[in-house]
């Protein structure tokens, strides 16, 4: 059985103060934890969070990173520097990068194989709007979207990523995809990454992002297909993150 992974997507939030509080909450009340668990937080507190989760259960990572190495490439952050802060996971392709700052999934491609030429675990984000989802596209949306970095990849690296199926339409809008649909679309998912390579299909995490909480964690995550969660307003909590790590079978 695949290994629950539960990641916290602080998205653009924290402060010194509240951060140190909410990682220490979160360590230490892990104890039990079936799961995996890691936080990822704007690049200004990555250095807190390497001090501070530092040898305990807790990995950490980044919300983005530009798919150029270092060079002229004001205000961004290359996967090398991530790699300096200790970072093992990013995000890349989060609907909001999708939407606000019009990242084709050729970039969210690019990217993914920079996190992973970095020896770091991307965490590519999938998913449809409402209005695609109330078209009937949203395997042909999501699929579309795996597939541009599915096509990037040698097949030998696939099995290095991780998967997040987040429907646009249930992030933060308190909305969220009964079990079923998300099994549905992650079932989709899996096949599509089998058949590039079917060891990969077995093994790669495909984590749910709509709007998982304590309420619907266990039943989302004993869901077949369904790897665990990534977190975004709950993981601000620690006692709601914890709940949601701790729901994992």
């Amino acid at each position: 059985m695949r290994r629950k992974l539960v990641v916290g997507n602080w998205k653009m939030n924290g402060s010194r103060a509240a951060n140190a509080t909410l990682l220490a909450g979160v360590v230490a009340g892990l104890d039990g934890a079936r799961a995996d668990c890691a936080v990822c937080v704007p690049s200004p507190y990555l250095a807190q969070c390497q001090e501070a989760l530092a040898g305990s259960a807790v990995a950490w990572g980044a919300q983005d990173v530009s798919d150029k190495p270092c060079g002229a490439y004001t205000g961004e952050v290359c996967a090398s520097m991530l790699t300096d802060f200790g970072c093992r996971y990013v995000i890349v392709g989060h609907s909001e990068r999708r939407a606000y700052h019009a990242e084709s999934s050729d970039l969210v491609a690019r990217k993914a194989l920079a996190v992973l030429d970095a020896g770091m675990t991307p965490i590519v984000c999938v998913g449809e709007t409402l209005a695609e989802r109330e078209a009937g596209s949203t395997v042909a949306v999501v699929s579309r979207q795996l597939g541009a970095v599915l096509d990037m990849l040698a097949p030998a690296r696939v099995a290095q990523i991780v998967v997040a199926y987040e429907p646009v339409w249930a992030i933060g809008t308190g909305k969220t995809a009964t079990p079923a649909m998300a099994q549905e679309v992650h079932a989709q998912l899996r096949a599509q990454i089998a058949a590039k390579d079917a060891a990969a299909g077995a093994s790669v995490q495909i984590l749910y992002g709509g709007s998982m909480k304590p309420d619907n964690a266990a039943e989302l995550m004993a869901q077949p297909d369904i790897d665990g969660g990534l977190i975004g307003g709950a993981a601000l909590k620690a006692g709601d993150f914890l709940a949601i790590i701790h729901a994992a079978p």
